[in-house]
């Protein structure tokens, strides 16, 4: 009984060691993916859940912001419009300007 808590105490951490590192290992590759690909022309601005099988998204592509809905059955553009501008936050020698 004393040999397999023993085991216990020594592999449980390793086991969650090895789960983290892979975790980690996996969200360093996914940031490289995309940041290798360079500009994207689509870009996802928003999106909320209005039920557990419907989702709204704001798509912008190439200048234009697309509303579609996101279900089981597909995708649905519901409305679209010009692009709102980013705001962009430069700072200079700990100014914001």
């Amino acid at each position: 009984m004393l040999w397999y808590i023993l085991k216990l105490l020594i592999l449980l951490p390793l086991i969650a060691l090895l789960a983290w590192g892979c975790l980690k290992l996996a969200q360093k590759m996914q940031e490289r993916a995309g940041a290798g690909g360079g500009s994207k022309s689509v870009r996802i601005v928003e999106t909320t859940m209005l039920s557990p099988t419907l989702k709204l998204a704001v798509i912008e592509f190439h200048g234009r912001e697309i509303l579609v809905s996101a279900s089981r059955t597909g995708l649905t553009r519901l409305a679209e419009a010009p692009a709102r501008a980013r705001s962009v936050d430069v700072t200079i020698a700990g100014e914001t300007a």
